[in-house]
């Protein structure tokens, strides 16, 4: 039985190096953008996502207070979109510009042409979240938290306890979670 299909590769294991950290992917101001240009002192968050997606829009919302809390702690954070097949479409740059700024990111938000670095990361869904610390090594990956549908109600902050234990040199408890979301749509 195939679980990934010929695009996809198995998702990167904990304790990987960042891969394609020198793709060149385009933001929405036109300019190309590396993930090596969004890491942070401390470490380095990549979330995959869409302009789309019912599962991102339920939680994008926290990608932005995510960023407010952490980015001036040393954490770089950059948002993917790998919808390759809807580049034309309604995750256009044109779209995706017009919907950073409706959604108030305050992070960068890049095309990944060709869906290489979902590819290389084996990121199937949007929202995908990918942790780094420092050197670039892979530490958790999965959802945001256990509850998409309400903020006020989740009860395991996934991705906010690994990075206050990244940011305060502790080992990550809980390292992977099942990402939820809308499948990528590679070309």
């Amino acid at each position: 039985m195939l679980l990934f299909s010929m695009n996809e590769a198995a998702e990167l294991a904990i304790g990987s190096s960042m891969p394609e950290n020198t793709h060149q992917m385009i933001e929405t101001n036109g300019k190309n953008l590396t993930l090596s240009d969004a890491k942070g002192d401390k470490g380095t968050l990549v979330i995959f996502s869409s302009n789309t997606c019912p599962w991102v829009i339920r939680w994008e919302d926290r990608y932005v207070s995510i960023t407010e809390s952490y980015s001036p702690k040393g954490i770089g954070v950059i948002a993917v979109n790998s919808n390759a097949s809807r580049f034309d479409g309604h995750e256009s740059l044109d779209e995706m510009a017009r919907h950073a700024r409706d959604k108030k990111y305050n992070f960068p938000y890049v095309q990944d042409p060709g869906s290489k670095l979902a590819k290389a990361f084996g990121a199937t869904k949007t929202p995908h979240i990918y942790l780094f610390d420092n050197k670039g090594m892979l530490v958790y990956r999965g959802a945001i938290d256990d509850n998409a549908r309400d903020a006020g109600s989740v009860d395991e902050p996934f991705l906010a306890n690994a990075i206050e234990q990244l940011i305060n040199d502790q080992p990550i408890e809980k390292s992977t979670s099942k990402a939820i979301g809308c499948s990528i749509k590679f070309p």
